[in-house]
């Protein structure tokens, strides 16, 4: 019998950053002549970026109009009403995220970046020293609150969604007024405060509108899918720039002369969360198609009449396929306030246009859009984190 050598394993590089360049970006003459392209023009790009930045862009228009973007023309003796608003919000995210990161590390390098950047940005940021110690105890209140919300046991957080929706309530008092606080007009109201409002509001609608659209639409009730199908069909059918021109200028047409008046927050959200509702049905009405019908069969089996059916089993798996889609429909969403701009609101966009309108300022577009693209950017790319969490969380795509 011949005796078959047994061979040592095949030599492998050592993952070093030259290797992994030689393999990738070298491998051949014309991909070694792509990458050498590529990377001249980067640097090039680069080059000017940071020129323009260091030498050429005037930050003075951000410096000068910092409040305007974040509070617009909320009065400045009632900032610490807002600022208490964002210390809320920071300590429940950080309970939130923190049992939401539960089975990772208490500290992994990138919440260490963002972390250490927000410090480092509330302290060499161009504002006044009361402004930028409220700021510090918001990132570190968010901060123990992340610690904290590790250590609390899942059962206890089961709460969270009853705990941010008593707060609401109170966030609305702080920001509105009344009740003992000097009240604040919504035309007062801008910036990023009106965005993130305007977009929260419409989101926390919106939701269950669309899931009850959607359930309708498969409905056995004859009326009720045909009028789900019809609305679905219809706002699809129609421009967001349509149903907000309806809102904000037509609809107080077609009242009656002595009907009060709707405030033109609420239209907006109106709008804003009738429009999204449409297309987050069908979102929804994709997953529960997908929803195996032997699972129903199962659940029938047992006794379970519908709503329970749907409440129970269908619906928790159809959301759970499509939480991709809703992420993408609430980013959406949030970037859709910017349209409101066009009907006299100053949010983001609106006060960037108001700051540029200023002779004093005039030209300054790079440098304000650069800035409110950032902003747009940071909180989008943090939902997008929220939903890819909630994914790996919930085991979507792999299981």
């Amino acid at each position: 019998m011949e005796i078959i050598p047994v061979l040592p394993p095949p030599a492998t590089e050592s993952p070093t950053p030259w290797n992994w360049a030689r393999k990738n970006l070298f491998s051949t003459w014309y991909n070694s002549l792509l990458t050498v392209v590529c990377l001249i023009i980067a640097f090039q790009t680069i080059k000017g970026i940071i020129v323009w930045a260091t030498t050429k862009a005037q930050w003075r228009v951000l410096e000068a109009n910092l409040p305007l973007f974040f509070a617009g023309r909320f009065p400045r003796e009632s900032y610490w009403r807002l600022w208490i608003v964002s210390a809320i919000i920071a300590l429940l995210g950080g309970l939130t995220w923190g049992n939401i990161q539960r089975p990772e590390r208490l500290w992994n390098p990138p919440l260490l970046i963002i972390l250490g950047a927000a410090v480092v940005g509330a302290v060499i940021s161009p504002i006044d020293l009361t402004s930028r110690l409220y700021l510090l105890g918001t990132i570190i209140a968010a901060a123990a609150s992340y610690v904290l919300g590790r250590q609390i046991n899942p059962k206890i957080m089961g709460w969270m969604p009853a705990v941010w929706a008593l707060s609401f309530p109170i966030i609305l008092w702080l920001i509105k007024g009344g009740l003992g606080l000097t009240e604040v007009s919504t035309n007062d109201w801008g910036g990023l405060v009106l965005t993130l409002f305007l977009a929260v509001i419409s989101i926390v609608l919106s939701f269950p509108l669309g899931v009850l659209l959607a359930l309708g639409r498969q409905s056995s009730l004859p009326v009720v899918r045909l009028l789900s199908t019809l609305y679905i069909e219809i706002i699809r059918g129609l421009p967001l720039i349509g149903i907000l021109f309806l809102g904000q200028v037509m609809l107080q047409l077609f009242l009656p002369p002595e009907y009060p008046k709707l405030d033109r927050v609420i239209r907006a959200i109106a709008g804003l969360t009738l429009f999204s509702a449409a297309y987050l049905a069908e979102n929804v009405r994709g997953g529960l198609q997908a929803v195996p019908r032997g699972q129903i069969e199962a659940a029938r089996s047992i006794g379970l009449n519908t709503p329970l059916l749907t409440i129970l089993i269908v619906l928790p798996q159809a959301l759970r396929i499509v939480i991709p889609a809703i992420g993408g429909q609430f980013i959406g969403l949030f970037m859709d306030t910017s349209l409101l701009s066009l009907f006299g609101m100053l949010e983001l966009i609106g006060i960037s246009r108001a700051v540029l309108a200023n002779p004093s300022y005039i030209g300054r577009y790079a440098e304000v859009y650069i800035f409110v693209g950032i902003i747009y950017w940071i909180f989008c790319y943090s939902m997008s984190l929220a939903s890819r969490k909630i994914e790996r969380t919930l085991g979507v795509g792999e299981r």
